[in-house]
């Protein structure tokens, strides 16, 4: 994929926006990224499960950003498979700001800025909502778990942390709109504050404690205190959510140590944010 074959796809089905400035940006794993003038991006999926995510994004998102108090990207045309490129791809809108992997959230008011985005988002979801591995806490240990002391510090905690989770209540609510993926390469930054939230493809139905592990992988040391008084939640759901946290930071630690390998996909700069996400669960 390149920005011939990207303008060439416009000039086939879109044409009206083809005059427009066309300049590649990092993507995610699932889809190479374009933006598209000022105010657009173009995704196109680089392998077969993106493609039904984007598809997804298109059917739910639009309905959703509607209410959300802060930008997402926003779904507005779905590309047909062609010869050309036989995958649909998506232009959705712009979200201006810093990932938050770059440059991290800094400000205590982002814990009212996250409380406010997830309390508009973690509505009740229709029957047909779709439901992922990301609707409720994984069963399966995080990666790493068996050999922990080898990768982080306060090893004897983050198992206490891990073991917690799962021996709390599950969810037992109706099922919730989720985010999904939650964590600093998702979200948008200006000055500080949580300005947007990007790459909704995971949306889905489910456990709210999903997304309430950003409380630690995103907001600065002692905020997340700050961000449950606001959200208002049962203490069974902060249990489960300080074990997706585990997870995710585990996840930031595991392609850390790829990017300092230099394996593909490894993102060196990724693991400090995971360390730093398991020290304040372990503070807390």
């Amino acid at each position: 994929m390149d920005d011939e074959l990207v303008r060439t796809l416009l000039k086939e089905q879109f044409p009206d926006l083809v005059e427009l400035e066309l300049r590649e940006v990092d993507g995610g794993w699932g889809n190479q990224m374009w933006r598209l003038g000022d105010d657009l991006a173009i995704r196109m999926p680089r392998h077969e499960d993106a493609p039904d995510l984007l598809t997804r994004e298109h059917r739910w998102v639009p309905d959703l950003a509607a209410r959300l108090p802060l930008p997402v990207p926003t779904p507005l045309r779905l590309a047909e498979p062609s010869d050309r490129f036989p995958r649909p791809w998506l232009i959705t809108t712009w979200v201006p700001g810093e990932a938050a992997d770059w440059s991290p959230i800094s400000t205590a008011r982002s814990a009212d800025v996250l409380a406010g985005f997830l309390q508009a988002l973690h509505t009740v979801a229709p029957a047909d909502a779709p439901v992922s591995i990301r609707s409720g806490l994984p069963r399966s240990l995080p990666w790493g778990f068996d050999n922990l002391p080898e990768y982080v510090d306060h090893a004897d905690d983050i198992r206490a942390v891990v073991q917690d989770a799962l021996a709390a209540p599950p969810w037992d609510g109706v099922p919730l709109w989720l985010h999904g993926d939650l964590h600093p390469a998702n979200v948008v930054v200006a000055d500080g504050t949580l300005a947007g939230v990007i790459d909704l493809e995971e949306v889905c139905a489910g456990d709210p404690a999903n997304d309430l592990a950003a409380a630690w992988i995103l907001l600065p040391d002692g905020a997340a205190d700050r961000f449950f008084q606001l959200y208002e939640t049962d203490q069974a759901t902060v249990r489960r959510a300080r074990g997706w946290a585990v997870h995710r930071a585990m996840f930031l630690v595991a392609m850390g140590i790829n990017g300092d390998q230099g394996l593909p996909g490894g993102k060196a700069h990724w693991g400090p944010i995971g360390r730093a996400a398991l020290a304040r669960l372990t503070a807390a």
